[in-house]
């Protein structure tokens, strides 16, 4: 089943606490401040990927969470920082804070984004030297990483996208032309998702059919009119069949027009 739009909830990692330590030495309870503070903590962040089917792996993942930065020691030495998290989401993805409405698009492979900074780590005793208090017993904790709820939808790059009524051959064609291997029947709907073929370099889209009404929700809807709005170009396919070609021709471009007016 082609997925394309999950929502999830995301915790980037706190950052580990700083400590109290002092140096060892011999005949000195207390040599000094050397407490190390903590890491920070995993932020989360996305990165475009080619594969347009890998939301499917995510169907099920509701929640993220990045990982904890770890406590400083002794030796002034500072806890390492959390790892990083990475969600590899697919190119044409419009990624939404739920909370802040502030949106990122994924249009280049490789495209990295900052979802949520991970918390900062805590302070060892050795920050809290001074020439007033030289054996200080204080050290802090690390604060909590940032969290929100998101959004994801997929809105497909393609350079040609085929479109149509449903049974106007675009399965066919793609077929014919590219290395696809989409679904055909003699029945409306056959594609059910959108398919993707490459023609010399060239990413061509199958968009289910169109029906009058789409625009409004009817038949496969508004969900699949989106992953249009992307295309460098439309190829609009009428059957030689259809006993009315340009009445066909007319419904969709009403279609279109209703959604976008950009699209015509």
């Amino acid at each position: 089943m082609f997925i394309d739009e999950i929502k999830f909830f995301a915790k980037a990692g706190r950052g580990g606490d700083g400590v109290v330590r002092w140096r060892r030495e011999k005949f000195i309870d207390k040599g000094g401040p050397n407490g190390g503070d903590g890491g920070r903590g995993g932020s989360i962040y996305a990165v475009a990927v080619q594969d347009v089917h890998i939301l499917s792996r995510y169907k099920h993942k509701k929640e993220w969470r990045g990982n904890d930065g770890f406590e400083g020691a002794g030796g002034s030495r500072h806890g390492k920082d959390g790892l990083d998290l990475i969600i590899e989401l697919p190119l044409g993805s419009i990624i939404t804070n739920v909370e802040s409405g502030a949106s990122v698009s994924l249009e280049e492979v490789g495209q990295k984004e900052l979802l949520l900074k991970g918390g900062p780590g805590g302070y060892g005793n050795e920050q809290f030297k001074t020439s007033i208090n030289t054996t200080p017993t204080t050290a802090t904790k690390g604060k909590t990483g940032e969290e929100g709820n998101f959004k994801v939808e997929l809105q497909l790059f393609a350079e040609i996208g085929l479109i149509g009524l449903p049974n106007a051959g675009k399965s066919s064609l793609l077929n014919a032309i590219t290395n696809a291997d989409a679904k055909i029947g003699s029945y409306q709907f056959t594609t059910l998702d959108p398919n993707l073929g490459d023609f010399h370099g060239h990413i061509i889209a199958d968009i289910p059919g169109l029906i009058e009404g789409a625009s409004k929700g009817k038949g496969l809807g508004i969900k699949f009119l989106r992953h249009i709005k992307r295309t460098r170009m439309l190829a609009h396919l009428v059957s030689l069949e259809n006993k009315n070609p340009m009445k066909a021709y007319k419904e969709i471009r009403k279609e279109l027009g209703a959604y976008d007016k950009s699209l015509l």
